[in-house]
């Protein structure tokens, strides 16, 4: 049988193609070519049960004259053959796909490219909402493999189904929840559900990615932007291309669609899920995607949020604040709100350029919700020269109470650089010494705040903490050091903490600038 659809011959074969019918086979096949010449030829095995070297022989004659065969629903048995025998590689071949339904399906995740459902207690689908998803799903694949490489912990697919006119990928998932369903049950949980979040995304940002292996997001930052500059004033558009510019080519990991239905708890396990939108760039632009999750998405229509991601805004605005106080590593209310801003006028650029390719400016309540977030990102940037923001800072009280929680801010961010142990405590007590300093004596009798910058350089491995405070001028370096070889009679009280932090650390760098003491700590690993 044949039929020629969407431009293509397609033939169907069935039974069995061996030595003893394969001429018979080539023959029909040929019959129903006949007088279309330059037509792709497609070739259906759905029926077909068995081939063997004489019935490859006959696909292999075909292919040489009809270069963009294709072969489609084919069983696993035959595909099998065709694989180990190397036809996959050189045609188009595609496996026949078991029919699934989701309807009834409780939703589990919903990203840009497609919805997750579960449809049993052990298994989730991932259903891909453009109809010829298969590259999709290779290209997931590809990229979940390389993040589980990488240290990601994340979710493999181990079959692909049709899905009425789609494909889906199928993923084991026995008795995971979602963060989303976890906030809407359990709300009291919503701390754990915090730190977890964000301690995968810092071990995703923290992720050096091979050179050319993901898409840089700023190039797709780039394109939304300049969509945009049609719809603001000249100036306006204009400095939101710049910013974008501006902000530098980084290597390292981001997942592009960072929210709650996209982080499993799975057997006490935290799992990332939807993987299609991995890429490299700033975190920036993550950022700007979890504001719009949490929060953009849903500041004209509230209800949006509990359709998306089952909990209340009032939840959303709680987690995103927390979350984001607890990436920067600060409580300073004005820090988390400068970032906030700048993620902020990448989301409201993404949301209203996302509305307009809907025809949102074709309804009432469309046209509404854009003037809403254009009136907010106009806001945005009049007050803002960059997008960039220091990513390990803390701000912090000036207090001696406040030590554990600089200690403990400094040995996270010390888990990803293989520090040694004895270079750790070493660190430790140069770092307690200088906070400890700042705390008794840059703002007494008053109190202020004290920052803390980690940075880490490679080749060679360099770990910089600087300390920064807007007290009184003082260079801890310029005093005399203790003559550590008198007696404890002949000592006097005090001056140990510098000497310590001296002797331990690679270079200490002191300065005065912008009304602020800046000292720095350098320690090679």
């Amino acid at each position: 049988m044949a039929d020629l659809t969407n431009g293509a011959v397609t033939v169907d074969l069935k039974g069995r193609i061996d030595s003893r019918n394969a001429a018979d086979a080539e023959a029909h096949i040929q019959s129903v070519l006949d007088g279309k010449t330059g037509v792709p030829v497609v070739l259906d095995m759905e029926e077909l049960e068995y081939i063997s070297s004489a019935g490859l022989r006959v696909l292999l004659r075909l292919k040489k004259t009809n270069p963009d065969l294709r072969i489609i629903n084919v069983n696993s048995d035959v595909y099998e053959i065709l694989d180990m025998t190397g036809f996959t590689q050189m045609m188009k071949v595609e496996k026949a796909y078991r029919v699934v339904s989701v309807e009834g399906c409780e939703e589990v995740g919903r990203g840009a490219n497609g919805t997750i459902y579960r449809i049993d207690q052990d298994n989730v689908i991932k259903v891909y909402n453009n109809a010829d998803a298969l590259a999709d799903i290779q290209h997931e694949r590809e990229v979940a493999r390389l993040a589980l490489v990488l240290g990601i912990p994340t979710a493999i697919s181990y079959d692909v189904v049709r899905v009425n006119d789609s494909y889906g990928s199928v993923f084991e998932f026995l008795n995971a929840r979602s963060f989303s369903k976890i906030l809407e049950t359990e709300p009291e949980k919503m701390d754990w559900c915090v730190e977890e979040y964000i301690g995968m995304l810092k071990k995703i940002h923290s992720t050096l990615v091979p050179e050319g292996k993901l898409p840089d997001m700023k190039e797709t930052a780039l394109n939304w932007v300049r969509f945009m500059k049609d719809y603001l004033p000249e100036d306006a558009g204009e400095k939101l291309i710049r910013l974008v510019e501006e902000v530098p080519h980084d290597d390292h990991m981001i997942h592009g669609d960072y929210h709650t239905k996209n982080v499993m708890l799975q057997n006490d396990e935290t799992l990332l899920i939807d993987m299609d939108t991995l890429a490299v760039g700033h975190p920036i632009f993550e950022l700007a995607s979890m504001y719009n999750s949490f929060i953009g998405y849903s500041e004209y229509d509230n209800t949006a949020i509990e359709r998306f991601q089952g909990f209340t805004l009032d939840i959303g605005k709680q987690f995103w604040h927390k979350a984001l106080a607890a990436y920067l590593g600060t409580q300073n209310e004005y820090r988390i709100r400068e970032v906030e801003d700048k993620a902020r006028i990448i989301g409201y650029a993404r949301m209203i350029r996302r509305s307009i390719r809907r025809k949102g400016m074709e309804t009432p309540e469309g046209r509404a919700e854009i003037e809403l977030w254009k009136g907010e990102l106009l806001e945005l940037l009049e007050k803002t020269d960059t997008l960039l923001f220091a990513r390990n800072e803390l701000e912090i009280g000036a207090d001696v109470e406040n030590l554990q929680e600089v200690l403990d801010f400094i040995d996270r961010n010390l888990e990803d650089t293989d520090c040694p142990p004895r270079a750790r405590m070493q660190i430790a007590v140069a770092a307690e010494e200088i906070f400890v300093n700042i705390a008794n004596y840059a703002y007494a009798p008053e109190h202020g705040n004290a920052t803390v910058l980690m940075e880490v350089s490679e080749a060679p491995v360099t770990v910089t903490i600087t300390f920064m405070d807007q007290g009184v001028p003082y260079d801890p370096l310029a005093s005399e050091e203790p003559d550590v070889t008198l007696s404890a009679e002949e000592r006097r009280i005090g001056g140990l903490g510098i000497f310590l932090a001296k002797k331990t650390m690679d270079d200490i760098v002191y300065e005065y600038k912008d009304g602020r003491n800046i000292l720095k700590l350098k320690k090679n690993l």
